[in-house]
């Protein structure tokens, strides 16, 4: 590999479109949600510089570290977190930017790198040797355990809707020759339906903010970070926020690259901010049996029909 196929590796994960435009989405999107959410509670809410203010200010902040907490584990979890974010977004972008430029398999790759900042929340939470944490790790274990499984099973609906390719760019041309999965049959609205709830679940906000629980666990795994570890922890969950919903565009509705795609975005986090601002916080046993329940037997029946060719 020559200097300047590394230079461009390195521009493609870290500034475009990796983890600078990711972020940036992201944050201005989580700006907007506690925009609105504040003007449905009579509040002003932040300015627009908000989520970059408090990113900033925890950078500056010290870093403390519990006595007697796995400290190494404690430390690494924010980080290994992030950089999975980090690759994900890279590939999902890439995919939509430049179909040929995908491998095959690369959507297995990307499913199991989702996984990590949850994993990353649960093993920093109970390395910090703190029970709030733990609970809230032990909960937030439970919850991924129930929503992941529904979300596979609506990932692969589609691939045998498509005829089994499993690559992210793959799954864009098929898109751009036969048009958006989401169109294509009943299995492919009830994966939509499955893929939306899961959302929400993931980026751990209400209802399904059950991990942290601030009036129960003061910030559940979160609770003993500061400084850059949490800010790491903070901006994870920003590009979450972009990367999941550019996901759901990039599998249904052809290719997060196009003006249409701005449209869904909007409408995704516009569906994000109103099951936040109209839902009390679940129960965990109430999560758990909504996702082992009702998700969980519509996705089993949107792979069925799928199979059937519905």
């Amino acid at each position: 590999m020559s200097l300047m196929d590394a230079l461009t590796y390195i521009g493609l994960v870290v500034i475009f479109p990796g983890f600078v435009f990711t972020a940036l989405i992201g944050m201005a999107s989580s700006w907007i949600d506690r925009k609105v959410s504040a003007r449905l509670q009579w509040r002003v809410g932040p300015p627009w510089y908000q989520p970059i203010a408090d990113i900033v200010k925890l950078m500056c902040k010290e870093t403390v570290v519990v006595e007697g907490s796995a400290r190494f584990t404690f430390l690494s979890a924010p980080f290994i977190g992030f950089a999975a974010v980090v690759l994900v977004s890279t590939i999902i972008w890439m995919a939509s930017i430049q179909p040929e430029t995908g491998f095959v398999g690369d959507l297995i790759v990307v499913l199991y790198l989702l996984y990590i900042p949850s994993l990353a929340m649960i093993v920093g939470g109970s390395a910090s040797r703190n029970p709030f944490a733990a609970l809230g790790a032990s909960r937030e274990m439970k919850l991924m355990l129930a929503y992941e499984l529904s979300f596979l099973i609506a990932v692969f609906t589609l691939v045998v809707n498509n005829g089994g390719i499993i690559s992210l760019g793959g799954m864009v041309a098929y898109q751009q020759a036969n048009g958006p999965m989401l169109g294509q049959g009943l299995s492919s609205i009830i994966a939509f339906i499955v893929a939306l709830i899961y959302v929400p679940a993931k980026l751990g906000i209400g209802p399904f903010d059950i991990a942290e629980a601030e009036c129960e666990l003061i910030a559940g795994p979160y609770t003993e970070y500061s400084g850059a570890p949490l800010a790491a922890f903070r901006i994870t969950k920003a590009m979450l926020l972009c990367a999941l919903p550019v996901l759901l565009v990039t599998l249904f509705a052809t290719s997060a690259w196009t003006p249409w795609a701005i449209l869904w975005y909007v409408l995704i986090l516009v569906f994000i901010i109103l099951i936040r601002n109209t839902n009390p916080r679940l129960r965990i046993d109430q999560a758990l049996r909504f996702f082992w329940g009702p998700v969980l037997i519509l996705s089993l029946v949107g792979i069925v029909l799928a199979a059937v060719g519905l």
